[in-house]
């Protein structure tokens, strides 16, 4: 069984920056890739960022050129950071991996618990 564990998030104001990390412990074999997606109210989960082990970089629509997902050099860590933040931005952010608990080819999808983040002021 492997965990990821967020840490961040909280009350941030309108303009203003956060930076989420996120850490996979457990049975880990190894992480194909790592990154963040949120939830907020009434809306599906959808995609903030993500960034494969290699370094290449996935960002949804919604904050293109505002969120980053960086990888850690263990591969088992993963940090998001946003600026430029908004109230839509509102949301339970998830962090989530693709990653294997045995020399097989059999990938899996874990998630975080979640972390609140409040754009407010």
């Amino acid at each position: 069984q492997v965990d990821l564990v967020e840490s961040g998030g909280g009350l941030v104001q309108p303009g203003g920056s956060l930076k989420l990390s996120c850490a996979a412990s457990g049975s880990l074999f190894s992480i194909r890739e790592m990154g963040w997606y949120r939830q907020a109210p009434g809306n599906e989960r959808e995609l903030v960022a993500r960034v494969a082990a290699d370094g290449i970089l996935n960002t949804g629509d919604s904050v293109k050129g505002r969120a980053t997902a960086s990888i850690g050099n263990a591969l088992n860590t993963v940090d998001l950071q946003m600026n430029s933040l908004k109230p839509e931005d509102t949301a339970v952010y998830y962090c989530w991996a693709d990653l294997r608990t045995g020399p097989t080819l059999i990938y899996h999808h874990v998630w975080g618990q979640g972390t609140l983040v409040t754009v407010s002021s």
